[in-house]
Order: structure tokens, then C-alpha cells, then sequence
């Protein structure tokens, strides 16, 4: 019988291989910021406090749907991923401050956190580019609401 579920052999099963080693990187980093900017959400004081608290939530729901997205597409192709919060944990982190932070401070820390996986989403739109160009349309995707995300918070602070 063959295994529909999990190619062992051509294309599909190479597909399959490197989106996982692409993508799991940036499901890895985005739940790192869901984690982080929920924090950071907790935690925000002073100038634009309101926007800012409420902008965080959105940030949060954008990178978990992202993470969801990159997560399915790899295992779709029949591919476990390793987005426990210990797996979490190992990944590159960035440590943004803790307790109470002016909205400068934390923008700056969520900015820092959505930068290392916008750097993680480039490293997967290149390397997926001829290993699977539908799972790096799923980069792209995330790199626009990234880009759009960090460009929302700046705004905040730039003068």
C-alpha cells in the first residue's frame, strides 16, 4: 500500500523536507513573539499607551495566525513540527526587558523580536525558492504582514 500521508521517495518528499527546515525556524520565531508581545502587551506604560497596548494585541494575533500558517504547510506535506515552548526556548531568542517598559522601550524589544523572524522568513524565501515555491509564497505572505506590522509600530516612535 502506498503511504499518502508521508512520500518517502522524489520531489514531494524533498518538498516536504526543506519546508520543514525552513519553515519551522519562523513558526519557531513568530510563537516567540506572540509569547513576547503579549508580555510586552502586559506591560507597556506612558505616551500612547492605549494604541500601543491595543497595537500589541494585533501583533500577537498576526503572528500566531502566521505561525498557524507556516505550522500547517509543514505538516501538510507530512512533516512534524517542534513549536512546544521548550523547542521555543532553544531557538534564537531574543530577551526583551522585563516588567514595566515605557512604549519606546517596548516597541523597540517587539520591533527587535519581529526582526529576528522577518530574518528567519528571508532565509526560508530563499532557500524554499526552488525547493518548493508554493511554501515560499507562505514566506512571502508572512513577510508582508511582518513588514507591515514593523512599520506599524515604528511609527510610533519615529520622528
Amino acid at each position: 500500500m502506498t503511504d499518502i500521508i508521508t512520500p518517502k521517495a522524489g520531489s514531494y518528499a524533498e518538498a516536504a523536507e526543506a519546508t520543514a527546515k525552513y519553515l519551522e525556524p519562523v513558526v519557531q520565531q513568530l510563537v516567540a513573539l506572540a509569547v513576547n508581545g503579549k508580555q510586552a502587551h502586559w506591560h507597556v506604560r506612558g505616551a500612547n499607551f492605549v494604541a500601543v497596548h491595543e497595537f500589541l494585541d494585533v501583533v500577537v494575533d498576526h503572528a500566531q495566525d502566521f505561525a498557524d500558517t507556516a505550522a500547517e504547510r509543514i505538516v501538510a506535506l507530512g512533516t512534524p513540527v517542534a513549536a512546544r515552548v521548550s523547542d521555543v526556548a532553544k531557538a534564537e531568542p531574543v530577551e526583551p526587558h522585563t516588567g514595566f517598559q515605557t512604549a519606546e522601550a517596548t516597541i523597540a524589544d517587539v520591533i527587535a523580536q519581529i526582526d529576528l523572524a522577518t530574518a528567519k522568513v528571508n532565509e526560508a524565501i530563499e532557500g524554499l525558492e526552488s525547493a518548493d515555491p508554493t511554501s515560499q509564497d507562505v514566506a512571502i505572505e508572512i513577510r508582508r504582514g511582518l513588514d507591515k506590522d514593523r512599520w506599524f509600530l515604528f511609527s510610533h516612535i519615529a520622528k
